[in-house]
Order: structure tokens, then sequence, then C-alpha cells
């Protein structure tokens, strides 16, 4: 990519960001507002993310590739710690991201099944679910897993203090892989 095109992305996907970041609903941004604030022609954006919904994968993609770096499996820490440590970090960045990954999950094309990031999730969580009861369902209850962090369902419980979530969080792993002392985890979620 050409040097200018890479400043044209960055500033493109910094703007929306932003927009994103201050706005109170997914609706409240659009292509206009996005190629105003990053200085850039409405065309660049179409040009570079061929809709919407691309543009909003890409920052998507960007902002997860830290929780990514941040969530590596250890084979040496029990599956079900992991796995709560997993989702107890996906709803921090979901709250943290809440219009974003409301904008992402809500869109049509952008199901929150068909983007690269659920994919890693649900692998990462498949191998987790394979290693505590072996892999006849670990696909299933993966997916199942993933549910509980869905942005409507975050959004839908959004003013739960984190030790509620917690709570449930660790009660729904420790249902699907085991307790393994989870209900009295006080697990180290990366913070974001």
């Amino acid at each position: 990519m050409r040097a200018d095109a890479l400043r044209n992305r960055e500033s493109v996907l910094a703007a929306a960001g932003r927009l994103f970041d201050a706005a109170t609903d997914p609706d409240q941004v659009s292509m206009d507002d996005i190629a105003a604030a990053a200085g850039v022609g409405k065309g660049t954006l179409f040009r570079r993310f061929g809709d919407r919904i691309g543009l909003i994968r890409a920052l998507y993609e960007q902002r997860g590739l830290r929780l990514r770096d941040a969530l590596a499996v250890s084979p040496t820490r029990p599956a079900a710690e992991q796995a709560v440590d997993l989702l107890r970090a996906m709803l921090r960045f979901k709250l943290d991201n809440r219009v974003l990954t409301l904008a992402l999950e809500s869109a049509g094309g952008g199901s929150p099944y068909r983007n690269e990031a659920y994919d890693h999730w649900h692998a990462v969580l498949t191998g987790l679910v394979a290693e505590a009861r072996g892999p006849q369902t670990a696909d299933y209850l993966a997916h199942a897993l993933l549910a509980a962090v869905r942005s409507d369902l975050v959004e839908h419980l959004r003013d739960w203090p984190e030790d509620r979530w917690h709570e449930g969080l660790n009660a729904l792993v420790g249902s699907v892989l085991g307790d393994g002392g989870l209900s009295t985890c006080t697990s180290r979620s990366p913070v974001m």
C-alpha cells in the first residue's frame, strides 16, 4: 500500500473510532460523517473499505488485535480458567467498544458469526472445550459460550455490575467445562 493510502486508511480508522466512541447508537455514524472527520472524500472510503460494514469490520479487527495478542492459550493453565478469562476479556472489549460492536453484530452482512474475529475466538474456545470434555460437542458448545458475550446481550445487561457478569460467566463455563474452582476464581482478565 502506498504511503499516502496508508495514511488515509489510518486517518479514516481513527476518525471512525472517535465517532463510534462518541455515539450512543450505531446509526448516528454515517459514511459522510466519517469522511468529513477524516478529511477525505466519501469515494475514498468506498474504494478503501467497500461499504460501511467493511469499514466497521476493519476498525473492529484493528481494535481486536490487542485482545487477541493478550489472550494466548497456555497449555499449563486449566481450560475452564482460560475460557473464563477469554469471555471476561471479550465482555470488557464489548463494553469498551459498545457502539462499534453493536454496529458490527447487528448489520445484515456483519452478523457476529461472519467475521474473522468470531472465527478465531470460536476456534480457541472449541479447543478449550475439547480439552476439558472431548471433541464430540465442542464446536456447538463454543458457539453457546460466545453467545454469552454477544453485543446485543451485553447491551441489554450493560448496567449490571462487573462482578455479577463474572459470577454468571463463571457459572456458565463451570457448567460447560467443569467447575475447577471457578466459582471463587478471580481470574486475571487482561486490561483492555
